[in-house]
């Protein structure tokens, strides 16, 4: 492990290892009476990386999501703000986010220091209203949902784009691993692949990102990105005509100033990791996304190595933190597992023939 990797490595595992809030029913039932004089009745956990999230139904009724953020994020309350500002903004221009219920004085949240655990530290303390769904992982992924998702990542990012906030600028976040920005990265954490056939092929993908996207990026359309529209942060619930629709957004915590683009690559990489056979998928989306913002020729002519370069990211940085945590090894290699095989296939097939087969199917739907 090279020097700044092992440094990056001790430091995470003291600044993160208790980060994660663990707090206990009868805290988060204190939390509700004293913050939103709500008495929860039913307490259930909800997936989460590093926060915890709580679904609560109280006895004077509704369902709320309790999001309890690491102690680490609790110290940027401002990008926090933001965040809770973007879901309201998109909630308003008719997409399914979650809103931030105000506490009795009308806070949209709440640092608390609390005892978990680990001895008293700072949470910073949302409740959020609760959407009804199941996430899109869990359902079949028919052209028209894949179709239906490529448009609302689109709508999403155009009503971003019109958001105003006294602190945008934080959004820059220009040592952010996970924007599609900030691929070339990935390079300081490359020794977690030593041994693996895999680094091979992710330094190639590194090496065409340097040569044919970055000098094209001055040609892409700026906005602000979701940054994370993946299989499990977008809900879906059945419709009129036996199938599915969107229901809910979730996740705004990679929130970034980044490109169109982007997104949309972002989107097409996570609903390959779910789907029988993953080249099928580019061209539903791309459809669905070019209905709502049409690409222009250097952002078609990227969006290959950018599905490419998310994979890298993901398989990349899941390797890292099951170095830093085994324990959750389940839970982070998710996506990895079967990214690998997919990154392979996508990367043997080559840019040509991937996306004259994305292209020619997008048009085919209507694009």
């Amino acid at each position: 492990m090279p020097p700044l990797l092992m440094c990056l490595f001790y430091l995470s595992e003291m600044s993160v290892k208790n980060a994660q809030p663990n707090f206990s029913p009868s805290q988060v039932s204190e939390i509700m009476k004293r913050l939103y004089n709500l008495t929860a009745s039913g307490i259930r956990p909800l997936p989460s990386y590093d926060d915890q999230n709580l679904y609560v139904a109280p006895t004077e009724g509704g369902e709320y999501v309790l999001k309890i953020m690491n102690s680490e994020d609790s110290k940027n309350p401002t990008i926090i703000e933001l965040q809770t500002h973007a879901m309201s903004f998109l909630y308003q221009n008719g997409l399914p986010a979650q809103t931030a219920v105000p506490t009795t004085s009308g806070q949209l949240m709440s640092l608390e220091e609390i005892d978990c655990g680990y001895g008293c530290q700072k949470y910073l303390v949302r409740l959020l209203t609760y959407l009804s769904g199941v996430t899109i992982s869990k359902v079949p992924f028919t052209p028209k949902l894949l179709y239906e998702t490529g448009r609302t990542a689109a709508r999403m990012d155009e009503v971003l784009q019109k958001m105003v906030h006294p602190h945008l600028s934080i959004l820059e976040r220009e040592n952010f691993i996970w924007s599609l920005s900030n691929v070339c990265l990935l390079e300081e954490y490359m020794s977690v692949l030593d041994g693996d056939p895999l680094q091979e092929v992710v330094k190639s993908v590194i090496d065409q990102y340097k040569n044919s996207v970055i000098p094209r990026r001055s040609n892409f359309r700026k906005c602000i990105n979701h940054g994370d529209f993946n299989d499990l942060n977008i809900l879906v619930q059945p419709d009129d005509n036996h199938g599915y629709k969107i229901s809910g957004i979730l996740d705004f915590a990679d929130m970034n100033i980044g490109y169109y683009i982007n997104e949309l690559a972002i989107t097409i990489m996570y609903m390959m990791i779910e789907h029988p056979d993953p080249i099928a998928v580019g061209g539903p989306v791309l459809a669905g996304w070019e209905s709502v913002f049409p690409l222009n020729k250097d952002e078609k002519d990227c969006l290959y190595v950018l599905v490419l370069s998310r994979f890298c990211q993901s398989l990349v940085m899941a390797r890292y933190s099951v170095m830093l945590h085994p324990e959750n090894e389940e839970y982070l290699m998710t996506t990895s597992r079967k990214g690998v095989k997919i990154l392979q296939k996508v990367w043997e097939l080559g840019k040509e023939n991937v996306e004259k087969f994305w292209f020619d199917h997008a048009a085919q739907l209507g694009v």
